[in-house]
């Protein structure tokens, strides 16, 4: 029996200027859930209309609002006011997440703990940071002034919605930015819990506001818009390309955390155990749906026997099943479309590589948008499987015979957001950790984030990092203001 939580909502509204509002032409569009497949309520279906309505709204608060001129200190108790009621919602939130993105239970548990860290720590950040000054002794004094940027657009993805819309919005506002933020299509669900939970913290109608809808119709109107100044956006590389000729005409501040296929590299002198332990967790972890995955693995031809035993045994025996059971590792892709699209891949890879572990649908679940974790070996570089992302619960296992072949290897793909070293050499470590083109290196270590460092990616991968300062960097201007403090001696022309 599917689990579906208490008290769903048959209808998401836009949120514009403190108010639920429909499509001002009422369009909708059906949202599935992606174990029965069966659409649970309809979404408003925003176009530039109802975008423009949002800009408007976030560009008055701006320009006429308490928000961007508070003190920093003011707007980071407001922040911590959200991180505490962000905890609250756990238990509902996780519920919401797992039935709208086929999450695992246990995987989305952790979400609103995350989501209320990212606020504390913009919070902190912002009244702590600051800003360069110059003294040129006698003569001037230079100083840096930092400003609000204004109306941030956010393009948030699907895979845990929640979470990293709030890596967006805690230094957007932080910042003392206003904000309209355009969830992913496929799950709007978990999204219609900020409105309260900013309403009740503290934040000023206008401030923050959502128009839900398709890419190509609200993300398109939100990056074209000229009364937007930046866009920070997460998913696809061939959408990040569209956004980013898109965005030229109005000459936008853009941050665009993109595709992977990222690296794991397992030397032979690697702790074997904690090498399995992350690789395995690393791709078939939030159902293989990470831009961060570890999705090809290159092992040193030493071990790479033993390695692939073991690591096929462990892929058999991932339990997948209903988001909701508590012992669920892998649970239910997020939609149909894209169900389809990593069944094409598995079957094409039948046809590249071999097949060592999964590649069917799981047997006892006939329906819903369920895969095997699926594992294929003796993969080429030249396979599709090994170049292109897949993004679901599938690995491409290649042997390597040298530290130059491991970093040729890792470096042999367009894209260029994380990698990950395993090898107990600490020179090794470093040096080819260093030669790896990836935004983001774990050495013997899987995907443990700081939130002070960049995030982001090379090549394909992205433009531009957040994180820390870059983040308050990104959604603020700074003004270099210059005093003299003596008479200046300008040339007089025309005297």
């Amino acid at each position: 029996m599917q689990h579906v939580p208490a008290d769903l909502p048959k209808r998401i509204q836009h949120f514009i200027d403190g108010e639920f509002v429909d499509s001002l032409d009422g369009d909708t569009f059906e949202v599935l859930d992606p174990v029965s497949n069966t659409a649970y309520l309809e979404a408003s279906s925003g176009k530039r209309a109802d975008v423009d309505r949002a800009v408007t709204a976030a560009r008055k608060a701006f320009d006429d609002g308490p928000w961007p001129g508070m003190l920093p200190r003011e707007r980071a108790r407001v922040l911590n006011k959200i991180a505490d009621i962000v905890e609250t919602r756990n238990e509902r939130l996780a519920e919401l997440e797992t039935f709208d993105t086929g999450l695992p239970i246990t995987q989305a548990l952790g979400q609103a703990k995350r989501a209320a860290e990212n606020f504390r720590f913009f919070a902190d950040l912002v009244v702590a940071q600051a800003d360069d000054t110059y003294k040129v002794p006698g003569k001037q004094v230079n100083y840096v002034n930092r400003k609000p940027k204004g109306v941030a657009g956010l393009i948030t993805p699907w895979n845990t919605p929640f979470m990293l819309e709030s890596w967006k919005l805690a230094p957007a506002l932080a910042s003392g930015c206003t904000v309209v933020l355009k969830p992913a299509e496929f799950t709007p669900l978990s999204a219609g819990l900020w409105p309260e939970i900013f309403r009740e913290a503290g934040v000023p109608d206008g401030v923050f506001n959502i128009v839900n809808g398709f890419g190509e119709e609200a993300g398109d109107a939100l990056v074209k818009h000229e009364d937007v100044q930046l866009i920070s956006f997460t998913g696809e590389s061939a959408t990040g390309q569209q956004i980013f000729a898109n965005a030229a005409p109005t000459l936008k501040a853009l941050s665009m955390e993109l595709g992977g296929k990222s690296p794991a590299v397992v030397f032979a002198d690697a702790d074997l155990d904690a090498a399995i332990d992350s690789t395995v967790f690393g791709v078939f972890s939030l159902n293989g749906e990470r831009c961060t995955a570890g999705s090809r693995v290159l092992v040193e031809r030493g071990i790479y026997d033993e390695f692939v035993r073991r690591y096929v045994e462990r892929a058999n025996n991932v339990r997948v099943g209903d988001p909701h059971d508590p012992a669920t590792e892998v649970g239910a892709l997020v939609h149909p479309e894209h169900h389809e699209k990593v069944t094409r891949y598995i079957e094409l890879g039948k046809t590249e590589a071999t097949l060592a572990a999964g590649g069917e649908r799981p047997e006892g679940l006939e329906s819903g948008n369920y895969v095997q974790p699926t594992v294929f070996i003796d993969v080429p570089p030249t396979a599709r499987i090994f170049q292109e992302e897949i993004f679901g619960p599938v690995v491409a296992i290649t042997p390597f015979d040298s530290d130059e072949e491991a970093v040729r290897l890792a470096n042999d793909t367009k894209y260029g957001l994380a990698a990950y070293v395993w090898t107990s050499n600490l020179e090794r470590a470093h040096n080819v950790g260093q030669r790896i083109d990836a935004g983001m290196v774990w050495l013997n270590s899987h995907n443990v984030r700081d939130l002070r460092t960049p995030f982001g990616g090379v090549k394909a991968s992205g433009l531009g990092h957040e994180g820390g300062y870059r983040s308050l960097d990104f959604y603020s201007d700074q003004q270099a203001m210059h005093i003299s403090l003596a008479p200046v001696h300008t040339p007089k022309f025309g005297a």
